[in-house]
C-alpha cells in the first residue's frame, strides 16, 4: 500500500445555497482517499455503525481505495449537520459521534508497512496511536483544528514534534502560535518539529513552507462554490496522493504536489458531497494543473 489515510466516515447532513443533502458520504478520511487514489494505491482506517450504507463501501472501493481497515461497529456512523450562509464558513447545527467516540484505529499489517500516513483531523491521542504502530514511514503527516489546539494542546504538539508535513488553515496556525502574522506564526511552528508546514488558504489556495523554501499556489477558479465541505481534506489527500505516487519528498515533487492538492479541492466544491470527486480522473486533474501552473509560470527574462 502507498498511503495509509486515517480519520472519520461520516453521513453528512450540509444546506448550502445551491440546495441541501442528507446523509451524503463524508469525513476526513472519505475525502482525503477519494482525492489520493487519483495518484496511488490508498487505504482508508476508519470506524462506521451497522447503519452504513453498503454502496459507500462499493464506491470506495470502486475508486480503488482499501477498505480492510474499515471498522463496523454496532450501532450508528458518525452524523455531522452543517449550514454555510458563507460558503467559507460553516455552521455546525448538530454533531453525533456515535461509534467513532470509540474509535480505536486498528490497522492491518500490510497498512503498517506503507511509506506514506496521512492522519486526517481526529484526536491527537489517535494520531499518536497511528504513528506508534507505523514501520519506519518515510513521509508522515497530519491536519488538525481549532478543537485540538484549544482543548489538548499538549497531545498535539507531541504529534507535531513526530511528522513530516503539517496541514492547517490560517486562522488555526495563528492560534496554535499565539501569533497574529501569518510569517510569524510559521518561524514559531517550525521550531515545534515539522519539516514542511502547508497552510490552507481556501479560496485563495495554499502555501507550504520548508526551511529551504516556499511555494504559493493560488487555487482553481471555481464560479459556483456548491460546498465547501470536505475541501481541505481533498486538498491534502490530493497532496499525500501525488507525493506517495512518486515516493519523493523533494522541494520539486512537493510543488507540484500543491498544485494537485488545490486541483482536487476544485473539484470537491463544485458539488454536494462526492458527486464530482467521484468522477474525476487524470485527464481533468492534469488540464486544471496546467492551468495553474500557466497563472505562476514566470518567463524567462530573455523572453
Amino acid at each position: 500500500m502507498d498511503l495509509v489515510i486515517v480519520g472519520s466516515v461520516a453521513l453528512d447532513d450540509v444546506k448550502t445555497n445551491y440546495g441541501s443533502v442528507k446523509c451524503a458520504l463524508g469525513g476526513s478520511a472519505v475525502y482525503a482517499s477519494m482525492s489520493a487514489s487519483n495518484f496511488c494505491n490508498t487505504a482508508i482506517v476508519g470506524v462506521v455503525g451497522s447503519d452504513f450504507p453498503r454502496e459507500h463501501v462499493q464506491l470506495l472501493e470502486k475508486n480503488k481505495i482499501c477498505t480492510k481497515g474499515l471498522q463496523i461497529l454496532k450501532g450508528k456512523t458518525f452524523v455531522w449537520k452543517g449550514t454555510y450562509d458563507d460558503p467559507n464558513i460553516a455552521e455546525t447545527l448538530d454533531t453525533q459521534l456515535n461509534v467513532f467516540a470509540d474509535f480505536n484505529p486498528i490497522l492491518p499489517d500490510d497498512y503498517r508497512r506503507s511509506q506514506f500516513v496521512f492522519l486526517g483531523n481526529i484526536h491527537p491521542e489517535l494520531q499518536l496511536n497511528v504513528l506508534d504502530q507505523m514501520k519506519d514511514p518515510m513521509v508522515t503527516a497530519c491536519d488538525t483544528m481549532n478543537y485540538w489546539i484549544e482543548n489538548t494542546r499538549d497531545k498535539l504538539l507531541e504529534v507535531i514534534a513526530k511528522i513530516d508535513i503539517f496541514f492547517i488553515n490560517e486562522d488555526e496556525i495563528k492560534m496554535l502560535a499565539g501569533e497574529k502574522n501569518l510569517y510569524k506564526a510559521i518561524d514559531i511552528v517550525q521550531k515545534m518539529g515539522p519539516k514542511l508546514i502547508v497552510v490552507k488558504r481556501g479560496e485563495f489556495g495554499a502555501v507550504a513552507f520548508h526551511q529551504d523554501f516556499s511555494f504559493f499556489a493560488p487555487a482553481y477558479p471555481i464560479r459556483e462554490v456548491v460546498d465547501t465541505t470536505g475541501a481541505g481534506d481533498s486538498f491534502a489527500g490530493g497532496f499525500m496522493g501525488y507525493l506517495a505516487a512518486n515516493k519523493k519528498f523533494t522541494e520539486k515533487k512537493i510543488r507540484r504536489a500543491v498544485i494537485n492538492g488545490t486541483v482536487l479541492a476544485s473539484f470537491c466544491v463544485e458539488d454536494f458531497s462526492l458527486n464530482c470527486l467521484k468522477n474525476t480522473n487524470v485527464q481533468k486533474i492534469e488540464k486544471r494543473f496546467q492551468e495553474i501552473q500557466k497563472v505562476i509560470y514566470i518567463a524567462d527574462k530573455n523572453q
